[in-house]
């Protein structure tokens, strides 16, 4: 295609661009972020400091394996929209305790390549601002500071991205590369294998606990010795050796201890860590009975062999070959290890 070609192909998409702006809906003015309790990568912003610009909020907390899968395409539209006027905020609003350490969550934005503004959010008032009830969420604003777009969850990036280039468009922002990213995910950032996924989201603690197989209200809160049932029907779990269930955990109470999930899907993470300050605690992962081979996540080696050395979402299974029912199992080598939340994907 020529120069005049391709510059009146752009002209032509801009225009449009422009001219459909307003059929995104005012959806009302941007919360303010004045009740944020930090800040990362950035001197607190206010919606004064923002005017002028596109802002972009995602809420997120730094274990949601759903939000990790969107983190691809946030760094590859912040690198690609930044100077032409779009500011993402990422609003860190923890679900597990241990997501209220600050230095945690900066260790994780350093890690994850979080290059854009961070507000942390660990008393739920930005969420509140913004009515907010989901991990991920994307509020959309223009330069004026009206909410134009959201979206909740993974996927629709190629609408969003298109929402982003029409509101740049409408402030005047200089020409636009129009073409959608398309960012490389590797690890828990790929998106889930959605047509064989059969496995559900799952809390080993009793506030949200689903599919424990030994669950009893009167052990909460207590140690007890599990023994892991035999057979174990698809999305049911259960434990062995000696655990306490609290209401946000089941937390190992003795070496040697074991979890056991029947499950259908490509993945499996779980997030889990230790006490704060502890050793690092070794752990291995069976599938089957058997060691997983090809199939260990990015967590352990081929023998499932891996080491839990942070409060993280680890993944430990990713299958390579046909997707079916499985036994997923992992024992740990010393007693700590809190248990927080199984994922899939």
């Amino acid at each position: 295609m020529s120069l005049d070609a391709r510059e009146g192909r752009f002209r032509s998409v801009a225009h449009r661009l422009v001219d459909t702006v307003d059929a995104l809906p005012d959806e009302g003015g941007l919360a303010p972020f004045t009740r944020a309790t930090g800040w990362l990568n950035s001197e607190p912003l206010t919606l004064q400091a923002l005017r002028g610009r596109v802002v972009l909020v995602s809420f997120w907390t730094y274990t949601c394996v759903n939000w990790l899968r969107t983190l691809p395409y946030l760094r590859a539209w912040h690198a690609k929209y930044a100077a032409a006027g779009l500011t993402i905020v990422g609003v860190h609003t923890p679900e597990f305790g241990f997501e209220h350490d600050h230095a945690n969550v900066a260790a994780r934005v350093q890690a994850l390549g979080v290059e854009y503004p961070v507000a942390l959010d660990d008393d739920y008032g930005v969420w509140g601002d913004f009515a907010n009830n989901y991990w991920p969420a994307v509020y959309l604003a223009d330069a004026s500071g009206r909410v134009r777009y959201h979206h909740f969850g993974e996927g629709d990036y190629e609408m969003t991205e298109m929402a982003i280039q029409q509101l740049l468009m409408a402030a005047g922002a200089p020409e636009l590369d129009l073409g959608l990213v398309q960012p490389e995910a590797r690890g828990l950032e790929v998106a889930a294998d959605w047509s064989s996924l059969r496995s559900p989201e799952t809390y080993p603690g009793y506030r949200q606990s689903s599919g424990f197989e030994s669950e009893n209200a009167g052990r909460y809160d207590r140690a007890f010795e599990y023994v892991i049932h035999p057979d174990l029907p698809r999305n049911r779990w259960d434990l062995g050796g000696e655990w306490v269930q609290t209401p946000d955990a089941a937390v190992s109470r003795q070496p040697g201890g074991r979890v056991a999930y029947a499950f259908h899907a490509r993945d499996v993470s779980l997030v889990m860590g230790g006490p704060a300050g502890a050793d690092p605690i070794g752990f291995r992962v069976l599938i089957d009975g058997r060691p997983p081979g090809e199939a260990c996540g990015t967590d352990v080696d081929s023998r499932g062999h891996g080491v839990v050395d942070r409060q993280d979402t680890y993944q430990l299974i990713r299958t390579r070959d046909a997707i079916r029912d499985q036994l997923f199992e992992i024992e740990f080598d010393q007693a700590g290890v809190e248990l927080y939340c199984f994922t899939f994907g």
